[in-house]
């Protein structure tokens, strides 16, 4: 990486040298590659250690550069393609749904938003599955799945009787899929990983995650709502209607 001179460019500093650093990570460094320290960066581009952080930052986001303990900033690999519409319509645990059951358990405390969505009288008990889904060995994501105890009377005693927790979670599941599934839909946004789901997925809390908010419809209704959270330095999340149309491709940047 050559020295590259700064002063007289008329977009802030940090966004072109996040450029600068961008051709070279094509050009001059390998996945996994270890980069040089900050303060050789800053020497290298002239540039005070704050903008140079601005712009790693930046890179970081967009999913170029990964910061790991112990090991430095490296180069990071592309982005795990990841599809979230599911070829045909289905309930979460389906035949051909990737995601691994975790746990279930019985709450009366659910998010607002979540109560809204189903709504909840005050006090309704809630089933919540947590899930996780694991693409090309690594942790791309976790899920809070919202069941009404009211859509899945058989559940709950069939929960307390399971003994280990990802029974649990395959109980409701497998409750949740007698009902006839009218229709689903789905958003995403940007959003800061919790402290529980950054630890799940490798990442520091606050870092930048895809929330994907998924409505499941059943009887005139919500019956169920998922929120699932997608690393978003490593994921760009594909939506289509058949295994070979992508569709839209969502990337955080």
């Amino acid at each position: 990486m050559g020295t590259t001179q700064l002063e007289t460019v008329p977009e802030p500093k940090y966004w072109h040298l996040k450029t600068v650093l961008s051709e070279a990570l094509d050009s001059e460094f390998s996945v996994g590659e270890i980069l040089p320290n900050e303060r050789e960066l800053a020497a290298r581009f002239g540039v005070a250690r704050a903008t140079l952080r601005q712009a790693l930052e930046q890179l970081e986001l967009e999913g170029r550069l990964q910061r790991r303990r112990g090991v430095g900033t490296t180069v990071a690999p592309p982005r795990v393609g990841v599809a979230v519409d599911p070829a045909h319509h289905t309930w979460p645990g389906a035949p051909g749904d990737d995601w691994q059951p975790v746990d279930a358990v019985a709450s009366r405390n659910v998010p607002a938003a979540v109560a809204r969505l189903l709504e909840l009288t005050p006090g309704e008990q809630v089933h919540v599955v947590h899930r996780s889904r694991v693409t090309h060995g690594q942790p791309v994501a976790a899920e809070q799945l919202y069941v009404p105890a009211r859509c899945v009377p058989e559940a709950e005693a069939a929960v307390g009787a399971a003994v280990d927790a990802p029974a649990r979670a395959r109980t409701v599941l497998r409750e949740l899929q007698q009902l006839e599934l009218e229709g689903q839909d789905r958003a995403v946004e940007l959003g800061s990983a919790r402290a529980d789901d950054a630890k799940e997925l490798d990442r520091l809390p606050g870092a930048p995650v895809l929330v994907v908010t998924t409505r499941y419809f059943a009887g005139g209704r919500t019956a169920a709502v998922a929120l699932s959270t997608y690393r978003a330095d490593t994921c760009r999340l594909t939506f289509g209607d058949n295994e070979t149309d992508t569709g839209v491709t969502v990337l955080a940047s």
